[in-house]
């Protein structure tokens, strides 16, 4: 066992093992040789209602580990607080939060709060007990804005409000933290966007704003969510941005699978992320790497980078774990492990296109021992992403070799490997760059595909003039050095894989 987190109430543990998100045994954990979990059967876990500063023996497995709680100087908790979400209690809970001190732990005792937006504040703890749960208003008009773009000091300007990688007037979302560091939000509480009983999906796109998030953080460091469920967000459920060391331990997000642009946690421009031990059930991407669209690309330069992924289940999404497509800052480094990706639309998928620019630089992606069902697509990377108003554009579609400008994006490495997927229906992998900027490298080594007999037809990848495909193998198109070792695809209509416009494939 090894210890992923810890605050003054709580810890969270992960299972060292080669286990793929299920441990293969179902065990108990002892808190102080008592019983304090009963029948657990993932690979990380997490404790609550700890004593600050205080070390607890836990036994799972029959291996023991001994964990010492942060300390705390003081415990803030108001109990005259409304708690049944019939009366706006955003301002008592934010004056619990300003008047913190650097290392108080502020504590939501069970109950149900309606709040608009809370403002977090550095060196805290925020404590969400069990049964204590935020309701957001479901009033458009409650939400304060922010602007796309701030001043500053020197006559430049400060990234705040964003939508799709630009700058964009937003509402305020429901948790806010504006250049905060060392701050934990713990606990078995929920935070409840309500846009399910909102306006917020209703004609979203004609909206004079972007909506709220359940958790934004911008330009922060030091930052944890552990524990919490998030549910019903207006939009991307949480949204670090230009932010660094941010952790993502054990929580819960759930968002209708019909829901609009409901991705689960979409990371921007951000350095050291960690999201381990998350269960994902939504309405879009359960992860969407980012780092802006070609303005923030070119001004910061900011790429997403050493981001890990691991011992999570994601449900539903449009892709488990998405690159892209706003992606002009780069994304480098980035480590998909020991995952179950179950009935999204596609495990793997990176999109980008003509037009990120040469700043666009995606390397260093690395997936292993994945598990998929039925996942329509297991693998794409797509270089003529269509979205966008000019996204249609004959420049995005041509599959003619263009010349290379400060326009041109570029594909580096990627790693696929002990990988198995069942019931896929459209292909096995899609991967299709540019003609004059091929995909770099692609190694794949003990994957199994099969596919349902009775797949469906569509197209693996969001490309105009896209061929439709059912139990097709592997596709290459324009991709420098493509090595498969130890690979297997049943039920397949045709070849393991054809390629076109490819330089090395070697089949082993």
């Amino acid at each position: 066992m090894k210890i992923l987190f810890v605050s003054p109430v709580s810890v969270t543990i992960e299972l060292d093992n080669e286990d793929i998100y299920y441990s293969s045994k179902v065990y108990d954990v002892f808190v102080n040789d008592t019983v304090y979990l009963k029948g657990m059967n993932t690979n990380v876990f997490s404790l609550y209602d700890l004593e600050p500063d205080t070390v607890y023996k836990i036994t799972a497995l029959d291996k023991t580990i001994f964990v010492k709680t942060d300390p705390c100087n003081r415990i803030i908790r108001d109990f005259t607080i409304c708690k049944d979400a019939s009366i706006d209690v955003t301002k008592q809970i934010q004056y619990l939060i300003d008047s913190a001190k650097p290392g108080d732990m502020v504590v939501i005792e069970e109950g149900r709060y309606l709040i608009t937006s809370l403002m977090l504040k550095s060196d805290i703890t925020l404590y969400l007990k069990s049964g204590a749960k935020l309701i957001a208003s479901i009033n458009e008009n409650d939400y304060e804005e922010f602007d796309g773009e701030i001043p500053t000091n020197d006559g430049d300007v400060s990234q705040l409000g964003t939508w799709e990688g630009s700058p964009c007037k937003m509402k305020k979302s429901i948790i806010n933290g504006i250049e905060v560091h060392n701050v934990k939000i713990v606990g078995e509480g929920m935070i409840n966007g309500r846009a399910d009983e909102s306006t917020w999906w209703i004609n979203h796109r004609e909206k004079p704003y972007a909506r709220p998030h359940i958790v934004f953080l911008v330009r922060c460091r030091d930052v944890v969510l552990q524990g919490i469920k998030l549910k019903n967000s207006p939009q991307w459920t949480v949204h670090p941005y230009f932010s660094s060391r941010i952790g993502f331990y054990n929580i819960t997000i759930e968002n209708p699978k019909i829901s609009p642009n409901t991705d689960g946690i979409n990371p921007q421009c951000c350095n050291n992320v960690n999201i381990i031990g998350v269960h994902f059930s939504v309405g879009d991407d359960c992860i969407a790497l980012k780092s802006g669209k070609i303005y923030i690309g070119k001004k910061y330069r900011t790429p997403s980078q050493n981001i890990t992924i691991r011992n999570c289940l994601m449900q539903y999404g449009h892709g488990a774990v998405v690159l892209g497509s706003e992606m002009s800052g780069g994304i480098k480094d980035i480590t998909v492990e020991r995952c179950v990706f179950d009935s999204t639309d596609r495990g793997l998928r990176i999109k980008t296109r003509r037009g990120r620019g040469d700043t666009c630089i995606v390397d260093g992606v690395t997936f292993s021992n994945i598990i998929m069902k039925n996942v329509l697509t297991p693998l794409v990377i797509n270089m003529f992403y269509f979205c966008d108003p000019d996204g249609k554009t004959e420049y995005v579609w041509s599959k003619e070799k263009l010349p290379v400008d400060d326009r041109t994006p570029y594909m580096g490495k990627f790693t696929f490997k002990n990988i198995t997927a069942v019931d896929s229906e459209y292909a096995a992998g899609y991967f299709y760059g540019l003609p004059e900027m091929p995909i770099g490298e692609i190694n794949i080594e003990n994957v199994d595909i099969s596919f349902k007999k009775d797949a469906g037809k569509g197209t693996p990848a969001m490309m105009s003039y896209a061929e439709e495909c059912s139990r097709r193998g592997f596709v290459f198109k324009n991709v420098r050095s493509v090595h498969m070792r130890n690979v297997n695809v049943e039920n397949q209509i045709g070849p393991v894989y054809d390629s076109e416009g490819c330089d090395e494939i070697v089949y082993e």
